[in-house]
């Protein structure tokens, strides 16, 4: 995951969240995130952006959509604990200036999710506070992260302006994580390249890129209202219907067009597969607001 340092405020005026307040999500027994939080926002009548067939080329046109999850094993797991789960000490390894102290209610039990970003997700039930850490090791007593963040769902606050979190983008994980059932929400997504700028409700860049084609840190991107979704059923079609509604928001750069969800044995894995029919060519890019640049 390349990283940037924190860049200046947000310019006066940027436009935060875009579209209609969506149902909302509830997820044990909190809300994730208010339903007028960008994550929760019916974008499907967004107007495109100026520089959408830029963002979506420098993206890839012939590069397909992929479901970064599984019913085991793929996508980034979360675990939920008790209001009275223990808090041990996270020592931050790279990011402590951005980053939120312990200690966190983690249990040494939490998956971490494999490859190279190892994040840790737990939302804790009664406070419905988020946690989570990017780069996490257990140690003898607790974590150590690379950085980690906290999140009330119940406010939505976001983070201070130029912070990450555990993620690239300064923003949380979990909100952006497909999970089997109704989605009525915008979607996590990566991109091979930044540029050096983010857009609300991103808190951070992760590019030195000046390039102002490639996307910023934040966009929202949508499937096209005109895409024919009749060769789609099951949970393929449940996600490309929230992708023309709630879309996705560009949170860390990595492969192209790779949604990322929750690994739950409830997943149909063949269905998923479906998802790689869909091109980049059919997604476009919605004004967000005024962008921030590093």
């Amino acid at each position: 995951m390349l990283r940037a340092l924190a860049v200046s405020a947000v310019a006066a005026g940027a436009a935060a969240a875009i579209g209609a307040p969506g149902p909302g999500t509830t997820v044990a027994g909190c809300p994730v995130l208010p339903r007028a939080d960008a994550f929760n926002r019916d974008i499907s009548k967004a107007p495109v952006d100026a520089r959408s067939a830029a963002y979506v080329r420098s993206i890839g046109l012939g590069a397909r959509l992929h479901p970064d999850f599984a019913s085991t094993t793929y996508g980034i797991p979360f675990t939920v604990v008790s209001k009275t789960q223990k808090r041990v000490p996270i020592h931050f390894t790279d990011y402590a200036d951005e980053s939120d102290e312990g200690p966190y209610p983690i249990p040494a039990s939490a998956p971490v999710e494999g490859g190279g970003d190892r994040h840790v997700i737990v939302l804790q039930k009664g406070t419905c506070m988020l946690y989570e850490l990017f780069g996490a090791q257990r140690t003898a007593n607790g974590w150590s992260a690379a950085s980690g963040a906290k999140f009330g769902l119940r406010a939505g606050k976001p983070r201070p302006r130029g912070w990450t979190s555990a993620d690239a983008a300064g923003l949380p994980i979990f909100p952006g994580l497909a999970r089997p059932g109704p989605i009525t929400h915008a979607l996590r997504v990566t991109v091979p390249r930044t540029q050096k700028a983010y857009v609300a409700p991103a808190r951070h860049l992760a590019s030195n890129d000046t390039d102002p084609d490639l996307p910023p840190m934040g966009l929202r991107l949508r499937l096209k209202a005109s895409y024919d979704l009749k060769p789609f059923h099951g949970q393929a079609l449940v996600i490309l219907k929230a992708l023309k509604r709630y879309g996705m928001i560009v949170a860390d750069n990595g492969s192209p067009w790779y949604i990322t969800g929750a690994p739950d044995r409830r997943w149909d894995d063949e269905n998923l597969h479906t998802l790689g029919q869909v091109p980049g060519s059919a997604f476009e890019a919605v004004q967000s607001g005024t962008l921030v640049h590093g």
